[in-house]
């Protein structure tokens, strides 16, 4: 049964809205107004109309749903291509605390509060201000604001020392804060990285290496749809490919 505080996704042949149900509240669309007393108690793949007598398939959406659709975005988001890939590769589980820093909209703090839950937490430090904010509305959005605790903060400004069993920097130059970094991590704990290009990257890793650093990797994920058509099965025109360099390593 659906209950106040879930998100839910309304869609018809159209259109898809992702909504944070809470009693009392009245969700607009151009098709008319929809109660959220009129969603609280019912199930998913049920319907719901609007006062215009407009209707939409009430749906529970997936993280990934809302990671490419749902979110407000006011940066470049880590797409679920890599989000899932990063989660998975630094090892992020139950009870762990990760350092991310560079949080722009939240979408890979979306799916690494996933995989911490119910008793881990992701530490987000982001300079700029402007973001946090929004990156908190879709943490709520995703049912994770419990698992995340974001401040507005500098990498150059002090971290707790070796407190964070991993990490994931998102930021311009992750060499110039590498001393307080790398403090900051636990002895052995993994460390992820994105840069757009490939002279940052080549700078990334001597810093890296002059910093001992080891099991140093560079990666980059592409992915590629197909269409769907059984008689006519071929790639989809249009690709996600390059979105950026991942750089893993581990302290050491």
């Amino acid at each position: 049964m659906i209950k106040e505080g879930d998100t839910v996704q309304l869609k018809d042949k159209k259109n898809s809205f992702f909504i944070k149900l809470k009693k009392g509240e009245i969700f607009g669309t151009h098709k008319g107004n929809i109660l959220h007393d009129e969603i609280i108690g019912k199930n998913y793949g049920d319907t719901v109309k609007t006062h215009k007598g407009y209707e939409f398939l009430i749906l529970k959406p997936t993280l990934y749903e809302i990671i490419m659709y749902g979110i407000k975005r006011q940066t470049q988001i880590i797409y679920p291509k890599d989000s899932a890939y990063i989660t998975l590769k630094l090892g992020i589980t139950d009870g762990m605390k990760v350092l991310e820093s560079g949080i722009g909209s939240g979408a890979l703090t979306i799916v690494m509060a996933n995989a911490v839950k119910p008793s881990g937490k992701i530490y987000g430090y982001e300079k700029e201000e402007k973001y946090i904010e929004t990156v908190k509305e879709n943490l709520k959005l995703a049912g994770v604001e419990n698992y995340v605790s974001i401040f507005h903060h500098d990498l150059s400004e002090r971290l707790p020392e070796s407190y964070f069993d991993a990490a994931f920097i998102d930021v311009r130059e992750p060499w110039r804060y590498m001393e307080n970094i790398k403090s900051s991590l636990k002895r052995g704990s993994p460390i992820g990285f994105l840069l757009p290009t490939t002279n940052q990257v080549s700078r990334l890793l001597e810093t890296l290496i002059s910093h001992n650093f080891i099991q140093l990797e560079v990666k980059e994920l592409l992915i590629r749809n197909y269409k769907p058509v059984p008689d006519r099965l071929r790639p989809e025109d249009r690709m996600v490919a390059h979105t950026g360099y991942l750089i893993f390593a581990r302290n050491g």
